[in-house]
């Protein structure tokens, strides 16, 4: 039996309307572009676009080029889940990219699991979030690593008795504070204190008070960056000498233009320095300010890194199909990432080294490197 021809014009209708076919790669990416987030949306943001169209540039993937759709969802509640189904529903997104606050990947990730449309994190840490479903992945390292990494170095430096100071609105927080207390308190580590906040709170002297009172070697906040230099500006106005400890949330453009000296001695775990004289993020930290004009921080290497790991999984599936391409995310191996050799494990993880990082000098400095 011969098949008759398609004639031109009913082809090109017919890919047109064909997700995939005929057509770029579809990528969604979900980020806090404005509100009070803004600062991780438009770092990851900068991060994913910049590897997008070095990607795009050296001919995209199985031939095609990618194509990114980015959502804003100014850093509000019930504006993830809301994206997410306008992205697979309308845009027809391959996977999603996307968030970087914990919260708001898990508002996402049941939409996607549903769905069965990869997800990939570039740093949301709480554990909870990859544990939604197989088709969920993070290319940052989890709150459990990160928790004990700096129980251990608080009690390296012999701070004994800690204050803990947790944002109970975040999912990220309330992660971290368990996963360090927990790390701190089985290593001999007290925790004298422990008192709560909320996101947008912009007085804290009740907090620091009994804090002070308590006379704690160091205080961990495991905040994001907009409340955590409000702390630390207030804590040092009443007095409290106490170095403070905290997460890869601190990690924001605000920071120290709120905390000024404020936070000077201080220490937080990170996923990369720009100081890393490695040849992959020196080319990195020079490609990404001669676009965006500054040096890029943890989650613009994320983001990176998180279109990047998607583009070599799309390449090694031979597909954009989801199982396949599913299947192929899940076996990445010691990928060369700007944020370190990534492995995804079992649980869709990324098993990675963290870097600890000091405040000086206005500045971060590199302290050291731990290996998971």
């Amino acid at each position: 039996m011969r098949i008759a021809a398609i004639p031109l014009f009913v082809a090109t209708l017919l890919l047109g309307a064909m997700p995939g076919l005929g057509q770029d790669i579809q990528v969604g990416e979900f980020a806090s572009m404005t509100g009070g987030s803004a600062s991780f949306g438009q770092s990851s943001h900068n991060g994913t676009a910049l590897a997008v169209d070095e990607i795009n540039a050296a001919g995209g993937v199985l031939g095609k080029k990618i194509d990114l759709t980015t959502e804003d969802d100014r850093s509000v509640a019930g504006e993830p889940s809301t994206i997410v189904r306008k992205l697979i529903s309308e845009d027809h997104v391959i996977a999603v990219l996307g968030e970087v606050a914990s919260s708001k990947s898990l508002e996402a990730a049941p939409i996607c699991q549903e769905n069965k449309v990869p997800m990939i994190s570039p740093a949301s840490t709480n554990a909870k979030v990859t544990q939604v479903g197989d088709y969920i992945f993070r290319v940052c390292f989890i709150d459990p690593f990160q928790g004990k990494v700096m129980a251990k170095f608080a009690l390296s430096k012999g701070w004994k008795n800690v204050a803990v100071l947790t944002d109970v609105k975040q999912d990220y927080s309330v992660g971290l504070a368990k996963a360090f207390q927990d790390a701190f308190t089985a290593s001999g580590g007290t925790v004298i204190k422990s008192v709560d906040y909320s996101t947008g709170d912009k007085d804290f002297r009740a907090q620091l008070t009994d804090i002070k009172a308590a006379h704690p070697d160091a205080i961990f906040v495991p905040g994001y960056y907009g409340e955590v230099a409000l702390i630390a500006r207030e804590g040092r106005q009443l007095g409290i000498k106490a170095p403070l400890l905290g997460g890869d949330g601190w990690v924001g453009e605000s920071l120290l233009k709120i905390a000024g000296h404020a936070l000077d001695g201080s220490f937080f775990s990170n996923h990369y320095s720009q100081d890393d004289p490695s040849p992959v993020i020196q080319n990195f930290v020079k490609t990404y300010q001669a676009k965006y004009g500054e040096k890029p921080d943890a989650m613009a290497a994320l983001g990176y890194d998180s279109a990047k790991i998607l583009a070599d999984a799309i390449t090694r599936a031979g597909t954009t199909d989801e199982p396949q391409l599913r299947d192929a995310i899940a076996s990445t191996k010691v990928f060369k990432g700007v944020t370190g050799d990534i492995t995804l494990d079992a649980d869709r993880n990324a098993t990675k080294a963290a870097v600890i990082l000091t405040i000086a000098n206005g500045g971060f400095q590199f302290v050291q490197r731990v290996a998971p």
